[in-house]
């Protein structure tokens, strides 16, 4: 059922209720108005009529019967058209409309009342007559019939069921039309998503403001839907790419490592009587081909959750801390290494800290390996420290490695960057500096690779954005990341 007709049957079924309920305080109203003007007239022909009773009573108690009769004629004559009933001493005198003589009266009460008798209603006044003379008094009685303030009632109360008789349909009609126009923006706009179809179709939602905001509202809601529709779909398509490259990167780089492992340990299953240094010597290659196999497991998962993480799982991070964490985990781990660690407090940024942890873990594990100096001593240098910028230059947190080692020449310091790439004689598995490019593209971070200082060695520097405790980041992660399947870019 359409809205129009919805709001048609509603107005239709209220409207006539509502001119019943408003008919019927008017009609209580007018009632009560009529009541008040019939007690008005009673009061003001009271007045006259008990002048006129008085001086029945006296010519009665004259005993003059032509003076009486020509009082009786002034008193019938000063009633007019509501009835009079005089009781006196000498008997009772009435006219005109009245109730039953049966009716028992009420007693002056000084405002009149309600008097029933044989289906009929009546108002009465009870007015005391005196004359002035002992024992010369009356009770004056005045009725007015309440038929014609009925009839008017009965007509008011007629007209109003008319009036909602007649409202009902009108007022459905009328709102039906209103709510038609009111709902066409709703119609087009149902029109124009109707043919959308995010599986078939590159189009979306294209939608003037109506000045009319449901509709408006209602227009924006769906255009958000969509928009994160294709961001999710995006999304899983690039989930699905992830997971594609990291079963033909595991499967391509670990054929390798499984084949010699395949044959060491034929060898041992073959040569039962091996010399015992061959036996070492391959139960050692058995462990290096392990290592790299899980080395290589732990940094394709970890450049795949790169390239899924979500910007929800962004948050501010003290930088400080958390190289602080991963320099005294290395220096746990390798107690023979010379490494220093310096950083200014208050180096917050935006990011994710897995992330961040596992960037700082990859540098001094790249810098431990390759940073080594001539006499083999392995010495690698933290620092951290707040870069304000100047003019119009952006703060930032400045991190840098510094080693003793052989350092990076120019044409190799984007290449090192690149997946799986690897010097012939290194132990890992070519992936940690890809996952340190993956995380500085995902923090929005600048990477350089550099000489040492004094020209020894080499010196990476990441140069962070500083979070601001008071404003969220202006920008999210990247949209498109492909770290895990793309083998050219350098991050």
């Amino acid at each position: 059922m359409r809205l129009s007709t919805r709001i048609a049957i509603v107005v239709g079924a209220v409207v006539p209720l509502l001119v019943v309920a408003a008919g019927w305080v008017l009609v209580g109203l007018v009632g009560r108005d009529l009541h008040a003007q019939a007690d008005r007239r009673l009061g003001e022909r009271a007045q006259g009529v008990a002048s006129a009773a008085r001086g029945l009573l006296r010519a009665a108690s004259n005993d003059r019967p032509r003076a009486e009769q020509a009082r009786q004629r002034k008193l019938f004559t000063a009633a007019l058209d509501i009835g009079i009933r005089l009781t006196g001493p000498d008997g009772t005198v009435m006219d005109g409309p009245q109730p039953d003589t049966s009716v028992r009266l009420p007693a002056g009460t000084g405002h009149p009342v309600t008097v029933h008798s044989r289906g009929q209603t009546w108002r009465a006044l009870t007015v005391p007559v005196t004359t002035g003379r002992p024992g010369v008094t009356g009770t004056l009685w005045l009725f007015s019939p309440e038929s014609a303030r009925q009839a008017q009632i009965q007509l008011v109360r007629g007209r109003v069921i008319t009036v909602a008789l007649l409202a009902a349909p009108l007022s459905a009609a009328l709102a039906w039309a209103l709510a038609a126009g009111a709902s066409r923006p709703l119609r087009r706009l149902q029109q124009r998503t109707s043919g959308l179809d995010p599986h078939t179709s590159a189009a979306r939602l294209e939608h003037t403001p109506t000045r009319i905001t449901e509709v408006d509202d209602l227009a924006h809601t769906l255009q958000t839907f969509l928009a994160r529709y294709d961001e999710q779909a995006a999304r899983t398509t690039e989930a699905l790419a992830t997971a594609r490259s990291f079963s033909a990167a595991a499967s391509h780089e670990l054929r390798t490592p499984l084949m010699s492992m395949q044959t060491n340990l034929d060898i041992l299953d073959a040569f039962h009587d091996l010399d015992p240094a061959d036996r070492a010597e391959t139960v050692d290659d058995l462990r290096r081909g392990h290592a790299r196999l899980l080395g290589l497991l732990v940094m394709l998962r970890a450049l795949a959750q790169g390239d899924l993480v979500e910007a929800d799982a962004f948050g501010s991070v003290d930088l400080a801390d958390l190289a602080d964490a991963a320099v005294s985990d290395l220096r746990r781990t390798h107690p023979e290494a010379e490494v220093v660690f310096e950083a200014a407090p208050g180096l917050t940024v935006h990011g994710w800290q897995p992330g961040l942890r596992s960037m700082l873990d990859n540098l001094l594990a790249n810098s431990l390996t390759h940073g080594r100096s001539a006499d083999g001593r392995a010495q690698v240098a933290v620092r951290l420290r707040a870069d304000r910028g100047s003019g119009s230059g952006t703060p930032t947190v400045v991190l840098t490695v510094d080693d003793q080692g052989p350092g990076v020449p120019p044409e190799q310091r984007q290449t090192v960057f690149r997946r799986f790439h690897r010097r012939a004689d290194s132990p890992g598995s070519g992936l940690g500096l890809t996952l340190v490019a993956q995380q500085v593209d995902l923090h929005r971070a600048q990477l350089r690779v550099l000489d040492g200082p004094g020209g020894m060695g080499a010196r990476v520097e990441i140069a962070f954005p500083l979070a601001h405790p008071d404003r969220r980041p202006a920008v999210g992660v990247p949209q498109h990341r492909d770290w895990l399947s793309d083998t050219d870019r350098r991050g």
